[in-house]
């Protein structure tokens, strides 16, 4: 009987200012590797309009999500604009330990939480072309305000301070590039000799 090539899932944090294009990469990257589970991130915030609960994110009272913190049930929380944002340990712990590739969306502070607790993540931070392009997509939007836009950037430029703790950097110049460049990302994951010393084990 052949093993199998890996025993167990990959663990992927991806992160990138906003209007960088996360969401459409993620939805590319989704489309070509199906078996790949994307986590949905917890939240006290509000749905937006046409927000799905369990799809876009799992919504819960302030209440409830606590509970979870002092449960111990959170990969990584923190708060933003007022509102807590988390992810279930247990979700992605059966999944990884089924063999799945996991896959985050999250912002640098979480990012970090999520390296310090699990160190076998593999982080990848997404960049537009240039800053210039990332304020011009923002600006297209048509959706924020001026004082909005400049916050954003201004978070961008923060987040930006960040990059050398990642592991790897993807350019979104053409999201189906940078797709292709997170799958390829994954194969050299999986290929790492800690992930495949099973292969060898009766050797």
């Amino acid at each position: 009987m052949t093993r199998k090539k890996k025993e167990r899932g990959q663990l992927i944090v991806l992160s990138g200012p906003s209007g960088v294009g996360k969401s459409t990469v993620i939805a590319e990257l989704l489309g070509q590797r199906k078996d790949i589970y994307f986590s949905v991130s917890f939240t006290t915030r509000a749905p937006r309009v046409g927000e799905a609960d369990g799809v876009n994110y799992n919504f819960v009272d302030r209440a409830e999500f606590e509970r979870m913190i002092a449960a111990g049930e959170l990969l990584e929380h923190a708060e933003y604009v007022g509102n807590y944002y988390g992810t279930s340990m247990r979700v992605i712990e059966e999944k990884l330990a089924a063999g799945v590739d996991v896959l985050l969306d999250i912002e640098v502070q979480g990012a970090a939480k999520v390296r310090a607790r699990c160190p076998e993540a593999a982080l990848i931070f997404i960049i537009p072309p240039s800053f210039e392009e990332l304020e011009r997509r923002l600006r297209g939007r048509n959706t924020d305000s001026e004082e909005v836009i400049t916050g954003r950037l201004q978070k961008a430029r923060e987040e930006y301070r960040q990059i050398p703790s990642y592991d790897y950097l993807v350019v979104n110049d053409s999201v189906s590039e940078a797709a292709g460049e997170i799958i390829s990302i994954l194969t050299a994951e999986a290929c790492r000799t800690r992930n495949r010393l099973h292969l060898i084990e009766s050797v």
